[in-house]
């Protein structure tokens, strides 16, 4: 399960925060260099956000009863595929080309980007374990329901362990590279 897979508790190494200071959170929106690209970037962040508060929500609402097994199948399998497609993709391009350009434009922040590519190697991890787990209790819930609860409760641990991972990676992520790309006028 998830607490068998590497998952960092730590926080970013304060170096990472550099540019922070200089670039705090609730100026980027008003910065000229919080370009297009950028906003996406941050709105595919937070519809991740989105999918694993819905699946867990969902998850804990069949385990209690509140949502109907043959509608929570449906949640499941849609949005819990949309979850993991959209974060592989998302991160196959930011591990391929976006870190890169960061990298390229200041290496002071290759520690902390290779922390968060490391990250994504262990929520792959995690994923891999939740879709697993999310299609049995999508047969299950065909075939026995007591039992399909049961791999629910399976389920329920890891939609928490995903969004509390997506809080912590993302916001460390956001963190290093909105001041990065800032800084250096990236992504035009």
């Amino acid at each position: 399960m998830t607490d068998l897979i590497p998952i960092r508790t730590t926080d970013m190494p304060t170096e990472m925060n550099a540019l922070l200071h200089d670039y705090p959170r609730d100026a980027w929106a008003a910065n000229p260099h919080f370009a297009k690209s950028t906003r996406q970037w941050m709105r595919a962040h937070e519809k991740f956000r989105v999918l694993s508060d819905h699946l867990h929500a969902q998850t804990t609402g069949f385990l209690d009863r509140s949502v109907d097994p043959d509608g929570f199948a449906d949640h499941l399998g849609r949005y819990g595929t949309a979850l993991v497609r959209n974060l592989h993709g998302h991160h196959h391009f930011e591990d391929r080309e976006f870190f890169p350009e960061l990298s390229a434009a200041d290496a002071r922040f290759d520690v902390g980007l290779e922390i968060l590519e490391k990250d994504h190697a262990a929520l792959d991890q995690v994923l891999e374990n939740f879709s697993r787990t999310g299609s049995r209790v999508i047969k299950l819930v065909q075939l026995d329901e007591a039992a399909a609860r049961e791999e629910a409760g399976i389920l329920e641990t890891q939609t928490r362990a995903i969004r509390a991972f997506l809080d912590r990676h993302l916001g460390d992520e956001e963190d290093l590279a909105v001041p990065v790309i800032l800084h250096h006028a990236l992504r035009g």
